[in-house]
């Protein structure tokens, strides 16, 4: 439990140090501006890619393992996002970045670093492959799901092309496709540039987990929504469970790939659930309190998901 411990207090330190950061050093959250663009433009794009193009290709073209994580993402969106209705009285937007609190987990800020530090570089294939559509997913329901939401704004058509054109141009999305390319041809970069991104790679994980407690440090929770217990539950605890038997029915899976999905799925929600929230400018404090929460849980949750993966007490049944 020890070397459990020692692998997950590291991440949640830098929470925990950019929280502290943040209520002692009252700086406009606006200032985040360029912390964020470095993580989600420079660092995170050399993460990917690097992981991507060291990887076989063969090792890419896993259709049973990533129809399983990304329908077992959907579910849980799902589940939430029929939570947010009945709370929030049928109310599409809001009941959206409900969704999405139960169901966008921390994919791209802790995912890739946890994982790898968990299960060394195994890991890194499959969890590409789950951001990359599990990105995919979310990014093509959240906007039509707003659409209809607010119907006068926009016609289907001009949904539709918002969407594609949000997709095809996210930075993570272009990463992954040059990586996949250039494991294709087996392209090998000039070792300066190789360098400069295994320094970007580097820096991911740590900015991106300092940025995620000043920016949570920066919107106190006034009050507990009370839909965010439940959405909590549906993250942190529904969702590795859907995974689980997901995979157990589309497997059998190599363990490590099993094992990095469940940790994926246990993840807290996603700091761009609160980016959503503001963006279409709804449930904005109950992201920001779903976020905060979440990641308080799964200091418990998540470090028990880790510790019967190091022990290897996850039920054989995933490996058969």
């Amino acid at each position: 439990m020890i070397d459990v411990l020692n692998l997950a207090l590291p991440f949640f330190g830098l929470i925990l140090i950019g929280f502290v950061c943040g209520k002692l050093k009252q700086i406009p959250d606006t200032a985040l501006a360029w912390m964020n663009f470095f993580i989600v433009y420079v660092a995170l794009p050399a993460l990917f890619y690097r992981i991507l193009a060291q990887t076989p290709l063969e090792q890419l073209a896993q259709v049973d393992f990533i129809f399983a994580t990304t329908l077992a993402t959907f579910w849980a969106f799902a589940v939430a996002f029929a939570i947010g209705m009945a709370i929030r009285k049928g109310n599409i937007g809001e009941s959206t970045i409900a969704g999405l609190a139960g169901g966008y987990g921390n994919i791209g800020y802790m995912g890739p670093g946890l994982a790898l530090a968990t299960l060394g570089p195994q890991a890194a294939v499959p969890v590409a492959l789950i951001f990359c559509f599990d990105t995919l997913l979310l990014f093509s329901l959240v906007p039509f799901l707003m659409a209809l939401a607010q119907p006068g704004q926009k016609s289907l058509a001009a949904t539709a092309l918002e969407v594609v054109k949000r997709i095809v141009t996210h930075p993570l999305v272009i990463a992954t496709a040059v990586g996949v390319a250039s494991a294709a041809v087996q392209f090998q970069p000039p070792l300066a540039l190789e360098r400069v991104l295994q320094l970007l790679q580097n820096a991911a994980a740590p900015c991106a987990l300092f940025t995620l407690g000043v920016t949570v440090a920066l919107r106190p929770l006034k009050k507990m929504p009370w839909e965010v217990p439940f959405l909590t539950v549906v993250k942190l605890v529904l969702h590795p469970i859907i995974m689980f038997l997901l995979l157990s029915l589309f497997g059998p899976f190599d363990q490590d790939w099993v094992y990095t999905a469940m940790l994926m799925a246990a993840l807290p929600p996603a700091l761009n659930v609160f980016v959503f929230a503001r963006q279409y400018d709804t449930w904005v404090e109950q992201a920001s309190g779903a976020v905060l929460v979440g990641t308080l849980v799964s200091v418990v949750t998540l470090t028990s998901v880790m510790w019967m993966v190091k022990t290897h007490t996850l039920p054989e049944l995933l490996f058969r």
